[in-house]
């Protein structure tokens, strides 16, 4: 008899018209373990926790439990055999205390009397078990997104779950928050719950998991110990190749100062911001959460309505009110949220690629429809975009192409600056290598690049120069020579 596993996935297949998304996939959690799924975007990862997850009907495979065959059909089945998911974009009602979003569709007592006291008492103690230093008579909107997620475990813990899966849970939250995170989960493998993690951040594999499975186009492709694993052969097995060179750079002498700023302010979070950026070189800023790094390039690229401070383009002071003004100066914001701030995402990449050019190719209401294809073509082209066509609606695309058609979208207005907000995140690995060597490509034809970043592997491998914000000032500037993530630390805690 081999080992009996907490949980195990065998030969899960399952199909969408025209799309093979999961072929006999196997995947095998331990109790008490922290288990690490990975690969690019499409590889077929959260299809496999909608099938755990009751969302999705397998057509071939099974599932055990326990050492138990169970026949999940639908979320009630997969919540009672055990098994609760942490999505991504969490699911709490902000107007609702932390107990009643706990108890949320399970209140004790009857409708007319709802025992809201009860509630919050047990509440409490599940939060006080898990060490989370959280008040259950607490509003879920004045919660940090941290505290949010803490809220999100202990619901999914309070089904009695065995099985613990979280998708992507660091992606919005800062690293001591991250630390927070952690602790807690290794609360929870203490007590035997076996936690299945989504990420795509490396260096968190090495911290938290034990094991890891590692998925490419719709299958498993292999079981490692992470201790025992390097990055790279993580990586390779991902993407299927060897990836020489993830950080594609060439560093070479910039020219003259493109944008100087100085004594930047919002009225908010920037208080006192000043740098600047030559032609052909990438500027990166780092800080942590909170830092005021976003809204500083929000201010100088007229998204603002309070800023204070000179700007210079070219040695002339300009006078950037909005983003027509921005654009007018040769200026482009890629932002950090794309579904949020950037994508239209029920219109296709075609629409989503020419918005901000419409002036190219519509001449006195007549629309030049084969131009504003090769717009279209060219930028898909150039970013190396994976769309079966113009016409595909751009919700449907994985993380890393959407990012693509964003900075393409913006391309096409042939900008001077390029400010990238957090360029990769959410991006797998293919795709973050690909962005990388397109950042290079760029700078190296002579356009200038600030990038918002809060990975500090990106900011030390891609910045000519980097600026560490801490609480709305600059305070610092390191060369890309002397750059180290202590040397940031430092500057980005003050």
């Amino acid at each position: 008899m081999g080992e009996q596993y907490l949980l195990e996935m065998k030969g899960i297949s399952k199909s969408f018209p025209g799309v093979k998304a999961l072929d006999n996939v196997n995947l095998q959690l331990r109790a008490g373990e922290v288990h690490a799924l990975l690969g690019e975007n499409g590889a077929g990862k959260s299809t496999l926790i909608k099938v755990l997850g009751g969302i999705y009907h397998a057509e071939e495979g099974e599932i055990y439990i326990e050492g138990q065959k169970v026949d999940i059909d639908g979320v009630v089945s997969s919540r009672s055999a055990g098994v609760s998911i942490v999505h991504q974009e969490l699911v709490l009602v902000p107007y609702m205390t932390v107990a009643e979003n706990i108890f949320l569709g399970r209140e004790m007592g009857s409708r007319m009397n709802i025992k809201r006291r009860q509630m919050s008492e047990e509440a409490q103690k599940l939060l006080d078990t898990y060490e989370m230093n959280i008040d259950a008579d607490m509003l879920v909107e004045k919660l940090t997104i941290a505290q949010q997620q803490m809220v999100e475990i202990v619901k999914a813990i309070s089904f009695n779950s065995k099985i613990l899966v979280m998708d992507e849970p660091t992606s919005s939250i800062s690293d001591k928050e991250v630390g927070f995170l952690f602790e807690t989960m290794r609360t929870l493998t203490k007590k035997g719950v076996g936690i299945i993690y989504i990420s795509h951040k490396m260096s968190e594999l090495e911290e938290i998991c034990d094991r890891v499975t590692v998925m490419r186009d719709g299958q498993s492709v292999g079981t490692r110990v992470v201790k025992d694993t390097k990055k790279d052969d993580l990586i390779a097995l991902m993407v299927g190749r060897e990836l020489t060179n993830y950080y594609t750079r060439d560093f070479q002498k910039p020219g003259e100062v493109l944008l100087k700023c100085e004594h930047i302010s919002d009225g908010k979070m920037v208080k006192d911001a000043s740098f600047e950026l030559h032609k052909g070189e990438i500027i990166g800023f780092a800080g942590l959460v909170g830092a005021g790094r976003s809204e500083t390039m929000k201010a100088v690229f007229g998204l603002t309505p309070d800023m204070k401070g000179t700007v210079y383009v070219e040695g002339q002071q300009v006078h950037i009110k909005s983003p027509i003004d921005a654009l007018k100066y040769g200026i482009a914001l890629v932002p950090e949220s794309r579904k949020e701030e950037g994508l239209y995402l029920v219109q296709d990449v075609r629409y989503n690629s020419t918005i901000e050019v419409l002036g190219q190719f519509i001449k006195m209401l007549r629309v030049d429809a084969k131009k504003e294809e090769d717009i279209t073509q060219k930028y898909i082209d150039m970013m190396a975009t994976k769309t079966p066509s113009q016409q595909q609606i751009i919700g449907n695309l994985s993380g890393g192409n959407q990012q693509k058609v964003m900075i393409g979208r913006w391309l096409a207005t042939d900008p001077k600056i390029l400010v990238l907000d957090e360029p990769t995140r959410g991006v797998d690995v293919g795709a973050k290598a690909e962005i990388y060597a397109i950042m290079n490509e760029l700078v190296k034809q002579g356009m200038s690049i600030i990038m918002i970043s809060s990975e500090l592997p990106e900011i030390i491998n891609m910045s000519d120069r980097v600026y560490v914000m801490y609480d709305g000032h600059v305070t610092g500037c390191l060369d890309h020579e002397d750059v180290t993530q202590e040397k940031i630390m430092q500057l980005a805690a003050k």
